[in-house]
């Protein structure tokens, strides 16, 4: 199956600084069928005013990657961790038995940022943060950007048995992604159309597909594609 989500569809909150649509229920939007996609739990899709952020908060055993879009993110958390993560680098912050983070944009201009949650399958792991620079070239084709699966040796480790991937593509790149058995593929186009498997989605629409062995992914404009693979509930630490 493949099912849009259309941008306008989604829930959020204007807090003047913070300008953020949700995927799946967080905070005050509340659906029972948008819970989350398999493992993956949220998917936020968050404009950040200049000189603003996130203040000191806690978090414990989720897996949060964070994909710069626009601008930058500066991360502080009291584990001793600093770290500024530009545009199209990605950070990743386990929380596992606890971690107090900030996130700031201390920039002159918005940031745009994809915060994607994913629940963990061990709990009260040691918390870490690690951010990477990634080659800004990979037009064409799905880099690993963060893992927990076997072989993603290159990308940044969080705690479950999924994957969050991302390229840039020209109108007119296409390609294929494999799909395991029991696997669900949530994917967001960043700033243009795309079509996955024949079905059109706009620029920032949620795409969700499972029981699909794979699905063909075409830019029909430039833009960045970035999607979590994630397995069923049953992978989740109780």
């Amino acid at each position: 199956m493949i099912e849009v989500r259309p941008f306008s569809t989604l829930g959020g909150a204007d807090h003047g600084w913070l300008k953020a649509k949700h995927h799946f229920s967080f905070a005050n939007y509340n659906d029972m069928s948008r819970m989350g996609w398999g493992a993956l739990r949220v998917w936020n899709d968050d404009t950040i005013s200049p000189f603003t952020g996130f203040d000191p908060h806690g978090h414990r055993d989720m897996e949060i990657v964070t994909y710069v879009r626009k601008g930058a993110i500066t991360h502080t958390d009291r584990l001793g961790n600093v770290g500024r993560t530009e545009a199209g680098d990605v950070q990743v912050m386990s929380a596992g038995k606890g971690i107090v983070h900030s996130e700031y944009n201390q920039e002159p201009d918005d940031t745009q940022i994809f915060q994607i949650w994913i629940l963990p399958n061990k709990r009260h792991a040691e918390p870490y943060w690690e951010a990477r620079n990634f080659p800004k070239d990979r037009n064409g084709k799905l880099t690993v950007l963060a893992s927990g699966r076997d072989g993603d040796t290159d990308a940044l480790p969080i705690n479950q048995d999924a994957a969050v991937l991302g390229g840039s593509f020209k109108a007119g790149d296409s390609t294929t992604y494999n799909l395991g058995k029991g696997r669900y593929l949530y994917l967001v186009s960043t700033d243009g159309k795309i079509e996955v498997n024949g079905t059109r989605a706009e620029s920032r629409d949620g795409v969700a597909i499972r029981d699909l062995d794979s699905v063909e992914i075409t830019a029909l404009e430039d833009t960045q594609i970035v999607l979590v693979d994630a397995p069923d509930l049953d992978s989740v630490a109780a």
